[in-house]
């Protein structure tokens, strides 16, 4: 697998994605290659205790388009929405079962505009998919993906909103 020549298309996809909407929704894009794949990472500062973390291990909820061999080999275009030790997230009172219980069931109205979508996993993946991909312009299905997050990405927030540790001031 090109590691490079796949990587430059995923950066031409991310580099396609409306930056004034990025600002707006504060997401953050990026694009590299990690565990063996090329990968654009969507993610939200308050999503994260350590939101820089490549590839991410530390309490977090991330989307991911990526691609390895297997995918080359079948024309196929993986990603997933991780939610990773939510227990842990400083800002927030969850669990990973409750989140990713309350996050698929908002998600149901959403899976027909998601190609070969399954929320049928444990905890940490809230759910993951592939499409196939035109070898001639991978960096089409990449963007679509990527764009297609920003459609949902308020879930998210909003089960966020109804977990976060309140300050008290005594």
């Amino acid at each position: 697998m090109n590691f490079r020549s796949y990587l430059k298309e995923f950066e031409n996809a991310a580099g396609r994605l409306d930056r004034n909407l990025l600002a707006q929704k504060e997401m953050e894009t990026e694009t590299g290659v990690w565990l063996e794949s090329v990968v654009l990472r969507m993610h939200k500062k308050h999503w994260a205790n350590k939101p820089l973390t490549q590839p991410q291990g530390d309490a977090a909820i991330f989307f991911s388009v990526w691609l390895n061999d297997k995918g080359v080999q079948g024309n196929k275009l993986f990603y997933n929405l991780h939610a990773l030790k939510l227990r842990q997230l400083k800002a927030y009172t969850l669990t990973s079962r409750e989140f990713a219980a309350a996050f698929r069931e908002q998600f149901k109205s959403e899976t027909d505009h998601w190609p070969n979508v399954s929320t049928n996993f444990g905890p940490l993946t809230l759910m993951e998919g592939w499409m196939l991909f035109d070898p001639a312009d991978i960096a089409e299905s990449v963007y679509k993906l990527a764009n297609q997050f920003l459609e949902i990405d308020s879930l998210i927030d909003g089960l966020l909103k109804k977990y976060k540790k309140t300050s008290s001031i005594l």
